[in-house]
């Protein structure tokens, strides 16, 4: 159950960013002379192209508004994310660290005992 809904919950998040991307893409695909504001008297020019929906100021700056608390949102769920990882990092470098001393220091204690140890060479290796 708890499964379902948060895959419900999922889907309506997702559902919301395309919708919200594709209204970004379709506003920076137009030309920024294309918007006609409703307080503003349409140019002759755009009066003659037909299917150009008018936008309010108001509209706009809610548009604006809605882009930013989105990025915003994500910026924060991603910094949250982060910052629930760094103490698994941490951990998994200063393991990584003490591992890599240990293999140093069993390098340098095999050299030292296989140093001391080695049989002395025979006479005919030496020439």
């Amino acid at each position: 159950m708890m499964r379902g809904r948060t895959r419900h919950e999922e889907d309506e998040q997702s559902r919301a960013l395309y919708q919200l991307s594709a209204l970004v893409l379709n506003l920076l695909r137009s030309p920024l002379s294309s918007l006609t504001f409703s307080d503003e008297v349409p140019p002759l020019a755009a009066s003659r192209r037909p299917g150009l929906g008018q936008i309010s100021p108001a509209g706009f700056a809610s548009l604006l508004l809605g882009i930013s608390l989105a990025l915003m949102l994500c910026g924060s769920v991603t910094f949250f994310i982060g910052f629930v990882l760094m103490p698994w990092v941490l951990g998994l470098v200063m393991l990584f660290y003490v591992a890599g001393i240990l293999s140093s220091l069993s390098v340098f204690g095999r050299s030292i005992l296989c140093y001391a140890t080695a049989p002395p060479s025979p006479p005919w290796k030496l020439m």
